[in-house]
């Protein structure tokens, strides 16, 4: 039995630094909206639902969304995440992921006689639209993202003959397009808002009549999320970021927290990679989680905070949301007998 240490002790290492803030002048401010958006809490229903549709196995071509817990958690209920399509054996369903495919992800399906379960975020799905209009109108793409992400992948993979990656402010001078003045910016919907435009800026320095999208690709969960953390940010000494370090949108909103003011800030995907001495001279924690986290990951972070001495808790609202996405037509078919029957004829 561990002894507690006496009343008059001084307290000692990360205690004795904690111990200079007082009880009542640590709290937490917690970000509204966090953690799950539309899109994401679409594709996640969608395994769910094919696997209470159809029982395992139900194959899921890369990460459903970029969350080590949510990808466990549905391969304990039975899904099978593949890096490429040609792994599914023949017959057999595949979901594609929320940050969407190129079109030729859909024919390899096709080719081998799988059914698909179209899981793309529906604002994926616009810059996709958008690629393919502006391709046919034949401007030079200039696709500001991330090399390697998904969703860059697969908007590229709409009109590779017509895109160009910019992948931030200093890849802008390495740019070159057919005709300077048939020029249109789309973007990776999951960015810092504030880098994106600084991009944007650098291209129009270089090409005065770079055409916009109709609307602007960053989704509106991503600038909600990021728009919480800049008003909490400049109050808060640690921000912690509930989040995978694979996922986009969870690494860009650290950055908009150190951005806003905050004297640190961390990505973890669990409580218990909080490492104690962040704590060290700190009162105000900030908290949120990406856009593929669920709450209970966040719920994890405050109790460990609140066993710490951090319980008051002040929620710091941006917007609120009440998006909501209908599921992937395919989930009100009978899938498994179309492959079946797919499996068995040369034709689709």
């Amino acid at each position: 039995m561990t002894s507690r240490p006496s009343p008059t002790a001084a307290p000692s290492g990360d205690a004795a630094r904690r111990s200079d803030i007082q009880p009542s002048a640590r709290k937490v401010l917690l970000a509204a909206p966090r953690g799950y958006c539309a899109g994401v809490d679409r594709a996640v229903i969608a395994v769910e639902k094919a696997l209470e549709q159809y029982g395992a196995p139900v194959y899921v071509r890369h990460e459903i969304v970029h969350n080590k817990y949510v990808v466990k958690t549905l391969e304990k209920k039975g899904a099978i995440f593949v890096d490429e399509t040609e792994e599914v054996p023949e017959g057999n369903i595949v979901i594609f992921s929320a940050h969407g495919v190129a079109p030729v992800v859909h024919e390899e399906a096709k080719r081998g006689k799988l059914a698909t379960i179209d899981a793309t975020c529906p604002l994926v799905t616009k810059v996709h639209k958008e690629a393919v209009r502006f391709a046919n109108e034949d401007y030079d793409i200039l696709l500001i993202g991330h090399e390697g992400h998904e969703e860059v992948i697969g908007t590229s993979g709409e009109a590779p003959d017509h895109i160009t990656l910019v992948d931030g402010p200093d890849d802008v001078a390495n740019v070159e397009v057919r005709d300077p003045d048939k020029v249109v910016w789309l973007s990776q919907t999951t960015l810092s808002v504030d880098e994106t435009m600084e991009t944007v800026d650098a291209l129009k320095g270089r090409f005065p009549n770079l055409l916009s999208p109709p609307s602007d690709d960053i989704c509106y969960a991503t600038q909600n999320r990021q728009t919480a953390v800049k008003q909490m940010g400049a109050e808060a000494d640690l921000v912690i970021v509930v989040g995978s370090k694979n996922s986009s949108n969870s690494v860009r909103l650290v950055e908009v927290a150190l951005g806003a003011g905050a004297r640190d800030a961390h990505l973890v995907d669990y409580a218990e990679e909080i490492d104690e001495s962040w704590l060290e001279g700190v009162g105000t924690v900030g908290v949120t989680s990406g856009a593929s986290v669920p709450e209970i990951l966040v719920h994890g972070v405050l109790d460990w905070l609140a066993q710490r001495g951090y319980e008051d808790v002040e929620t710091v609202t941006a917007a609120r949301e009440s998006i909501a996405f209908s599921l992937p037509k395919e989930l009100r078919r009978d899938l498994r007998a179309e492959a079946r029957a797919a499996g068995g004829t040369d034709e689709d």
